[in-house]
């Protein structure tokens, strides 16, 4: 027997962050929009553990959330287990996507399991994870805040998104190393406020509206280490987006449209670009 989840990417309209905590964590205040680019993770119950991902080698946030499920329900009650994840989102690329593979291994395995936990006690195995892991459990657009496990669903409208990645990922850890080295030098914006209010009213907004305020505490890190995403952003509001940005630690891209035609036509401008849908 098996189950296969859905793993969609996600994009950060809006990225605020805080100081590091006593443990280093930063708190944050986001509002994270889902797009119809996924992953496809398929869960079976097999001799031993095993993660297979084409393209991406050694352990993995995937391989790290069956061991924290075991761990939490038992080893008799989650048996060894082999993952098999179709890769279509960008490798560290500022999209969530092992964040996304990692929580619907956590649903998979749980549903295979007979749901030996019950949502609180998988939000917290998710928040161990990772900052991106809670939020993906239920997959959707969201204001997050705190260090990613307040959850808050919200609506979007439809809109278009044009994403540029870079063949070569970013680490995470190093741009939010690079943002803290950055604001103690006097080289980027001291953290504004982390109140998710609002972020919930920004989201009712038209797309028109919401494309002029979004906001990333991490590009001018991003950029530092990746100047190249800089041509990247113009030829994206060359090409008529209402909107760019570095999307979350990056270095992926990406370009509000209103539609799918004017996406459509712009990518093809963009040299590896593609389109999505926020759904």
């Amino acid at each position: 027997m098996s189950i296969t989840e859905t793993a969609p990417a996600k994009v950060n309209l809006v990225l605020r962050v805080g100081e590091p905590g006593p443990g280093g964590l930063h708190p944050l205040c986001s509002l994270f929009a889902r797009i119809a680019l996924a992953d496809e993770v398929t869960v079976a119950e097999a001799a031993r553990d095993e993660v297979v991902c084409p393209g991406v080698e050694g352990d993995n946030l995937a391989g790290r959330a069956v061991r924290a499920l075991r761990a939490a329900a038992g080893p008799e009650v989650i048996p060894p287990l082999r993952v098999r994840i179709v890769k279509r989102i960008p490798v560290a690329a500022g999209l969530g996507g092992g964040s996304a593979d990692a929580a619907a291994v956590l649903r998979a395995a749980n549903a295979l399991a007979g749901d030996p936990l019950d949502r609180c006690a998988l939000h917290e195995l998710a928040r161990n994870l990772g900052s991106d892991v809670p939020s993906q459990l239920a997959p959707g657009h969201a204001v997050v805040s705190g260090a990613g496990e307040r959850v808050e669903p919200v609506e979007l409208d439809p809109m278009a998104v044009v994403l540029v990645p870079d063949t070569e990922g970013l680490s995470t850890g190093a741009v939010y190393a690079q943002l803290d080295r950055m604001r103690a030098g006097g080289e980027a914006p001291a953290p504004a406020g982390l109140d998710p209010g609002p972020l919930r009213r920004l989201a009712g907004r038209p797309p028109a509206h919401l494309a002029t305020r979004l906001e990333n505490d991490l590009q001018l890190p991003a950029l530092s280490l990746r100047p190249g995403l800089a041509k990247r952003l113009d030829a994206v509001r060359e090409q008529g987006a209402l909107g760019a940005l570095v999307s979350g630690s990056g270095p992926t891209v990406l370009g509000l449209f209103e539609d799918s035609e004017r996406a459509v036509a712009a990518a093809q401008e963009i040299s590896g670009a593609l389109v999505t849908d926020v759904l």
